[in-house]
């Protein structure tokens, strides 16, 4: 045979080998096949170990595409992949919907459906709102304990008692001596109608000596009004001597804060001479956001602490609340009434505040220990029993419950919801509530009106009744899955054509997609 012929075999035999290899393995397959029919007895029952499982003819598909909540254009077969555009975990696409929906708002999910969305539900309870409201500040000196000791009469210092600031005084301390032709004329005013009442002596008609009486006490006004004390005065009445140099005494207590006179200066009537500051008692102005002035009310007890003394803990009462707000800031400032007997608090100090309020329904804070008070409207630490008037500045009293507080038995607890079953678009708030039971869950959107914050909760207005269960966890993969079916949805609220991306309303706040995705 030739060596071409030979070649020629060897291929065909190679082919032929091949050949019967695929065979085989088709032979393989089919026999498998039958096998398994047959085990299946033909009838689609797997029989194993004597116990027979059919499979329902009614039980939907395996899931065979995910979405993300934020992203409904995002298709992906495995379930533990993540959006590729904000890593946010997947939801089934596919198979959800077992039962007919009884609203376009609702959602009806199979357990298995409901399981991989990790749907949590709370109820809507009503009790009493608590917050703590933080603000930040510093101390000031308190605008009404603030003295200015000025000139009453034109003069030349000669003489300053109290000659730097920071210096503590006391009421009746000499602070200056001066000199001044004008009170040397008014003691000799006074000294010539200690004169003429004399001479008149018995012998002077009444009405002479009536008026000469007069002219005398005109001349011992005219020296107090100018500063004089009545020891003073009684001086110059006793020896008859007009002196050259007067001394000028403290009028108040307090800490100099400023010495505006300096030795040998002349001084026109009002000059200012000293600014003196009774730092018994201080203000703490601090500045609140206005979305915490709802929990603030006057008289409303405040702890603070400062720098300087850590661990120690201050109290006040605010006030007053600046009924202007800034606008660059969006903060009101709040101010606080403390007492500093030990003289610890400092103006110019930093201090960290907390308020702490419990809201009613109306929004009125719940303060048992006002209950049936009087409150000074200028002084909040005046409380009394009944209607009268403020020690401090006389003003009349008015009753608590006026400056919006309440007491615990007073009306109905307002309506409080997790924060965390709450969707907001910016313009609307939406709570998923839940509406079918653990075989058959179904769950149906309800757009509500939103009070303030308090904590962990939010006070609702209107759309929800005390008891409704609302879902807390993976309700913005429920609003999503209606999104993805065009139905109504918190940033499709007509329905209709799906959300590709983030919406109008720049889907949901970015704390409301934190919350959900964990």
């Amino acid at each position: 045979m030739s060596e071409n012929s030979t070649g020629s075999a060897r291929r065909i035999g190679q082919l032929l080998y091949q050949r019967g290899k695929a065979v085989a393995i088709v032979l393989a397959v089919l026999v498998a096949f039958v096998i398994g029919y047959a085990m299946n007895d033909g009838s689609g029952r797997a029989t194993e170990r004597g116990a027979v499982t059919t499979r329902p003819a009614t039980q939907p598909a395996a899931v065979v595409e995910y979405t993300c909540s934020m992203h409904p254009q995002v298709r992906m077969p495995n379930p533990d992949d993540r959006c590729p555009i904000c890593g946010m975990s997947l939801i089934p696409v596919a198979n959800e919907v077992t039962h007919e929906a009884e609203s376009p708002r609702s959602l009806a999910l199979s357990p298995t459906a409901a399981a991989l969305m990790d749907v949590e539900v709370s109820p809507v309870i009503r009790a009493p709102a608590s917050v703590g409201v933080s603000m930040v500040g510093k101390v000031e000196v308190d605008e009404t304990r603030l003295s200015y000791i000025t000139a009453w009469v034109p003069g030349r210092i000669d003489r300053l008692y109290v000659d730097y600031t920071g210096t503590p005084i006391h009421k009746g301390d000499h602070l200056a001596e001066f000199y001044s032709t004008d009170l040397l004329v008014a003691q000799e005013e006074l000294i010539q109608a200690l004169n003429s009442l004399d001479r008149l002596g018995a012998d002077g008609s009444p009405s002479a000596n009536s008026t000469q009486t007069a002219l005398l006490e005109a001349a011992r006004e005219k020296l107090r009004l100018w500063g004089l004390q009545p020891e003073q005065i009684a001086s110059i009445q006793e020896t008859r001597s007009a002196s050259d140099h007067i001394t000028l005494y403290s009028p108040v207590s307090g800490i100099v804060l400023k010495k505006h006179a300096k030795l040998g200066q002349y001084l026109d009537t009002g000059s200012m001479v000293y600014t003196i500051a009774d730092l018994s008692s201080v203000w703490v102005v601090l500045e609140a956001y206005e979305s915490d002035l709802v929990w603030l009310r006057y008289g409303q007890s405040v702890r603070f602490t400062t720098e300087a003394y850590p661990g120690e803990t201050f109290t006040g009462l605010i006030s007053f609340i600046d009924p202007v707000l800034d606008e660059k800031r969006r903060v009101v400032r709040v101010r606080v009434n403390a007492l500093n007997v030990d003289g610890k608090l400092k103006p110019g100090m930093f201090a960290k505040a907390k308020a702490h309020a419990t809201v009613a329904a109306g929004g009125k804070v719940l303060s048992p220990e006002l209950e049936g008070k009087w409150v000074g409207p200028m002084h909040p630490e005046i409380v009394k029993d009944g209607p009268g008037t403020c020690d401090i500045c006389d003003m009349a009293l008015v009753r608590a419950e006026d400056l919006g507080y309440t007491t615990a038995d007073s009306g109905i607890d307002p309506l409080l919801v997790p924060v965390t079953a709450v969707l907001r678009t910016g313009k609307r708030a939406i709570v998923y509530l839940s509406t079918g039971t653990h075989d058959a869950p179904s769950f149906e959107g309800q757009e509500i009106v939103l009070g303030p914050r308090a904590g962990d909760m939010f006070i609702v207005n209107a759309g929800l009744n005390e008891g409704d269960r609302v879902v807390t966890q993976g309700n913005f993969k429920i609003d999503s899955a209606l999104q993805i079916s065009a139905r109504p949805s918190m940033m499709n609220p007509q329905g209709g054509q799906p959300v590709s991306g983030h919406s109008e309303h720049g889907a949901a706040t970015q704390e409301s997609a934190q919350q959900h995705d964990h």
